[in-house]
């Protein structure tokens, strides 16, 4: 593990007037990017005839104006951008999933983790269940699928799937005329849905990507809500609703949302800067300036500032076309990638005593490259100031922290995380003021606090099904 890795995005639309529907989906993806970088695929549904395109890579290189130009009109479409927190890299864990089985067909993209998924699987298995991929979303597409069978309608048959499921699962879902939408009972992730000025429908992870189409938000749904859109209007159906407490990662406020988002009615932007605010009051400290490290850095270092009265500087230039540092597969390569993709400005920061704010410290690698920058540019000081607390525990739901091993705060102390980094000071938000950023107690913090929502899965590796599919091949030989 580098540092933190993303979540993926899911993006769907359902209208019969739309021209360039493929296209639509594309930018609706483009903006949620920042999501999963791995892969993306999108799928649209021309009279029940699915046409796919899916690959390794950014948007931009899996699809260009002829690839979507192919495309039929279509009246449906779903799309994705995938990091995986389970399951590897490849061909075959790519999204969303088509699939066809004896009443029809379907295509499905997901958010999230699911917690349970080995105990799943494994069932599905022992069923005579056989996989192509190791990702957790193609178990969704089979339970689905198999309840599809005995089941009056795809969303009856999705609403009696939602009982199988454990953990986090925001979830796209179309079949031959019907757009699905639904967000697991706790609403770990999040799920929005917007319209389109002649009433088409759409639905994404954040609101930045319905904006990102001209559609108008109309809300945010409900935990445990499943929403079907067709010829016939929209229905929902809320069985699953208020079943379990709603627990929306804190993290998706932190870190991982665009700071234009709104996420359950709360602005990120206004999340990111309380927290500087209570990073301000919590941890102060004598400074010419404060700098954010881009891009979720720079609302909370804006609310430091406001709240210190110490002034505010862009300090960094970030090279736009480089994606996140945790891209890079390997430790020097990612080390490299943090020069490249930020840029200290020393007429800002020379001779300064800085003041720089960050979403987090995982394994303290970047941050220390990142403390040498400003050094390196001339600042004098540098005080470190995280807008999370502390990471202390795996992710069940879609973060890609799955041991201690490497965090950083698991094994040492702040101070010597401080002295590891060469900062001159260090201060973490502290866990009690998390409920200040959304204003509620409705979240999950399970990485910082150990308090888990749901049981914890015995098997916590981020590829969850290759140790035991080569242990049964063992068993197999002998």
């Amino acid at each position: 593990m580098a540092e933190l890795h993303e979540e993926c995005g899911v993006f769907g639309i359902y209208s019969p007037s739309v021209q360039n529907l493929a296209s639509l989906c594309y930018y609706g993806l483009f903006a949620l990017q920042h999501r999963g970088q791995e892969s993306c695929g999108i799928v649209v549904n021309d009279d029940g005839v699915f046409s796919v395109h899916k690959d390794l890579g950014l948007l931009s290189d899996v699809f260009d104006r002829e690839t979507l130009q192919k495309f039929p009109q279509g009246t449906i479409s779903v799309g994705h951008v995938r990091y995986g927190t389970t399951g590897g890299t490849n061909q075959a864990n790519t999204q969303p999933i088509v699939i066809n089985h004896m009443k029809g067909k379907m295509a499905l993209a997901h958010n999230g983790n699911i917690s349970n998924a080995l105990e799943l699987r494994t069932r599905l298995e022992l069923g005579g269940a056989l996989f192509h991929g190791t990702s957790d979303t193609e178990i969704i597409a089979y339970i689905v699928a198999q309840q599809r069978l005995k089941s009056p309608s795809i969303e009856a048959a999705v609403s009696k799937a939602m009982d199988s499921l454990e953990g986090a699962f925001s979830v796209v879902l179309m079949s031959s005329t019907k757009l699905i939408a639904l967000r697991d009972p706790h609403g770990f992730r999040p799920l929005c849905m917007g319209t389109l000025e002649d009433g088409s429908i759409v639905f994404a992870s954040e609101s930045c990507a319905l904006h990102a189409v001209g559609a108008a938000f109309q809300r945010d749904l409900l935990p445990g809500e499943i929403i079907t859109v067709d010829e016939d209007g929209i229905r929902t159906d809320r069985s699953h609703c208020g079943i379990r407490p709603k627990t929306m990662c804190i993290f998706e406020y932190i870190y991982f949302a665009r700071s234009d988002s709104l996420l359950d009615g709360v602005s990120v932007h206004e999340a990111r800067k309380t927290a500087g605010q209570i990073l301000a009051r919590r941890h102060p400290v004598e400074a010419d300036l404060v700098v954010g490290v881009p891009d979720s850095g720079l609302d909370a270092a804006l609310g430091y500032a406001q709240e210190s009265g110490i002034p505010f500087s862009l300090g960094f230039l970030k090279n736009r076309y480089i994606g996140r540092t945790f891209i890079s597969p390997g430790q020097g390569n990612r080390l490299d990638l943090v020069k490249l993709k930020l840029s200290p400005i020393e007429s800002e920061v020379r001779g300064k005593r800085v003041v720089l704010i960050d979403d987090s410290i995982v394994r303290g690698t970047t941050s220390g490259q990142i403390v040498n920058l400003l050094r390196s540019a001339g600042a004098t000081q540098v005080h470190m100031r995280i807008s999370s607390p502390p990471f202390r525990n795996p992710c069940y739901y879609g973060t890609d922290i799955d041991s201690r091993d490497h965090l950083i705060a698991c094994q040492h102390s702040i101070e010597e995380i401080r002295e590891l980094i060469g900062a001159d000071s260090l201060g973490y938000l502290p866990l009690e003021d998390l409920k200040e950023l959304i204003g509620s107690i409705a979240f999950c913090s399970a990485c910082f606090s150990g308090n888990y929502p749901t049981p914890i899965p015995a098997d916590t590796a981020k590829d969850k099904f290759e140790a035991p599919l080569s242990a049964r091949r063992k068993e197999n030989k002998t």
